[in-house]
């Protein structure tokens, strides 16, 4: 049996859901440039807001400002000048961003709204123009189809185009001053061609082309060196392992910049602004000083001397993985926060000039970390061989054997789990349940071999794998066959249907939160500038709707053509106004259900979008998925 953590002789208390699900108390700080001020994120008005306080202040003395009721804030950005800070706000979860301006010299005023976007317009990046102070740079689709570059002056609002992108695949790469380096081209083929650009003329220059399957969301990171002589892409190259790699403005020439032997750099940062990055750069220089590797635990790879020892200093200060880190321009004060199962976001404050360090804040204070299970790397080989890696979260206290099981399934599906905090894996163990996610074909972070193997493997081998995971369990004695539920957002949620639709015997519940139901209907229906850029995933892994015979066999992959299927007690979860899936996908399924009479539980959020936000709909959700669980699985309910 594979070993675990050692385990306590009594169940701890039943955590209050709500302790699990809120909002953090504090998260995602960043240092201002100067050094003087932090700021992060914490609740007011039952929403995450933007504070800032004095660098030797406490929460205390710190000021709220913003003040959205609404919705709460997740991404915010310091400017080089102090006067201003911006964030990013959608309206319901629709994902039609914009960006507000605060003025913090007088934080009660209203933000201003720097990117008044017509409806399905929306920012999709921001960064400074260095060579322009008080200026940004902001990627955003005023044409509906074209994502342009604009640029924004944060005092008065102005807004002009600072670089008309072609229609179609093709997009400019700028260096720090904001002009064009290279050229991204996505090919008819699905290969992608990176190109130098002439400064004088504009003219183009191939210098590599990229297989396109294996990357299946785009070469990742494309980031022009601050000297712009070169550009940092995430590329296999001739191996299996995705390597941070500099390729070179005027030769074309390949160097490996960061590379782990049997791991590959972690891209999950590039997905999602909350998560930690891919790669760190440098407050001062804006070079590339660290990159992040997938493992059994995430791997940091230093590549900067004077950070290297920042690094070092601060891992004395945690048993965690380093999660996200910022300076001041000069490099000496450090903030930092921790990737940890059981006590998260640990955050501190460190002075690299005295050594000296102290803690800033924990995320979730009322969380004692003896009553959280750890969660333990574990790895097995599907049917076909192919090698599974995964992630098992035990209840503590109880002997871990025959227990309930439930299979938690990412969404992506071209993502992938880690070692780390995650609160449905804390809520479902302290419930009673083993939690296990396994990293399935199709997965990133695990290599080339292991994503191109999901190729035409929807609801087949794909489920195949999450099938063995669940016997696996079984087998090392874990998991009683007859109490498996699946449970799933996105294209998680898809693959709980899969589950009840395909394999009903093997389950006894099942959660499909904002999933997929048909296939092809999903992909009618994504936002029209994105539909481009899905020939090397929706298209080439699944088929494209527009064609006869693929369409016919997508709907052989759909759970809405097998729901006659379903007999698994089913609870289904859906938002609004989500732009990627949207709610037809879990209307069909359920009228389609009780149209033949079949019980099946229905939430719909009508202010979210592809997931909960806002905790009032958290505690809704995992309030009818605890309900749901203990009914058919026979977990504590509280």
């Amino acid at each position: 049996m594979t070993q675990t953590a050692d385990r306590t002789t009594a169940q701890p208390r039943l955590i209050d859901l709500e302790e699990l699900f809120a909002d953090p108390a504090f998260s995602h700080p960043a240092i201002s440039p100067d050094g003087t001020r932090l700021a992060y994120l914490a609740p007011r008005y039952g929403r995450t807001q933007v504070w800032v306080r004095g660098i030797d202040e406490e929460h205390e003395d710190a000021v709220c400002v913003t003040h959205d009721a609404r919705r709460g804030i997740r991404t915010f950005y310091w400017t080089d000048d102090p006067r201003w800070l911006l964030y990013l706000q959608d309206t319901d979860g629709n994902e039609d961003w914009h960006l507000f301006r605060v003025d913090l010299t007088a934080p009660d005023r209203p933000s201003v709204d720097l990117t008044p976007l017509a409806a399905g317009s929306r920012v999709v990046g921001v960064e400074p123009l260095r060579s322009s102070p008080g200026t940004l740079l902001v990627w955003m689709n005023q044409r509906r189809l074209v994502i342009d570059v604009f640029r924004v002056d944060i005092a008065t609002g102005e807004t002009s185009v600072h670089v008309e992108q072609p229609e179609g695949t093709g997009s400019y790469l700028l260096d720090r001053d904001g002009r064009p380096a290279f050229y991204s081209l996505l090919a008819d083929d699905g290969s992608y061609e990176l190109s130098a650009v002439d400064a004088a003329t504009g003219a183009t220059r191939l210098l590599r082309r990229v297989g396109g399957p294996e990357h299946p969301l785009g070469v990742p990171l494309q980031l022009v060196t601050p000297d712009g002589t070169g550009l940092l892409i995430g590329d296999y190259q001739d191996g299996d392992d995705l390597r941070l790699v500099r390729l070179d403005r005027e030769t074309g020439e390949e160097t490996v910049v960061a590379a782990v032997d049997g791991h590959s750099l972690d891209t999950m940062g590039l997905m999602a602004p909350g998560l930690p990055p891919t790669v760190f750069t440098s407050a001062r220089t804006d070079e590339v000083v660290a990159a992040r590797f997938v493992g059994d635990r995430p791997h940091i790879e230093v590549l900067d001397p004077h950070v290297a020892e920042v690094v070092a200093a601060l891992e004395t200060l945690s048993d965690g993985v380093l999660g996200w880190l910022s300076s001041d321009d000069g490099e000496r004060l450090w903030v930092a926060s921790f990737v940890h199962d059981r006590e998260p976001g640990l955050t501190y404050l460190y002075d690299h000039a005295t050594g000296e360090s102290r803690l800033l804040f924990r995320p979730y204070p009322r969380l004692d970390p003896t009553d959280l299970a750890p969660t333990t790397p574990v790895a097995f080989p599907a049917r076909d061989g192919l090698s599974l890696h995964a992630f098992l979260t035990l209840p503590v206290g109880v002997e871990p054997t025959r227990l309930p099981l439930v299979l938690v399934v990412h969404g992506g599906p071209w993502a992938h789990d880690s070692w780390g905090w995650d609160p449905e894996a804390q809520f479902l163990a302290n419930r009673g349940y083993a939690v296990l996610h396994v990293n399935f074909r199709g997965s990133t972070g695990y290599g080339k071999r292991h994503v191109t193997a999901a190729i035409g493997e929807f609801a087949g081998a794909m489920h195949d794998d999450l099938i063995d995971a669940a016997e696996w369990a079984v087998a090392q004695g874990y998991a009683d066959p007859e109490r498996i539920g699946i449970y799933g957002g996105s294209y998680g949620g898809y693959a709980s249907l899969v589950g009840v639709t395909v394999t009903p015997e093997h389950f006894a519940a099942a959660v499909d939160y904002v999933g997929i139901s048909d296939l092809a209907n999903f992909m009618r229906t994504l936002p029209p500038f994105v539909r481009p850029w899905q020939v090397n995933n929706w298209y080439r892994y699944v088929g494209d709707p527009a064609v006869g015979e693929q369409e016919a066999d997508m709907l052989t992959r759909s759970p809405i053509t097998m729901v006659d299927r379903i007999r698994t007690p089913l609870l289904v979860a859906q938002g609004a106004n989500d732009a990627r899936v949207v709610q037809a996908e879990s209307d069909n399924i359920v009228s389609s259900l009780r149209g033949r009479g079949v019980p099946v539980e229905y939430l719909v959020a009508d202010d979210e979008g592809h997931g909960f936000a806002n905790p009032e709909n958290r505690f809704r959700l995992y309030r009818a998925i605890e309900r749901h669980l203990g009914r058919h699985l026979g977990g504590r309910v509280s």
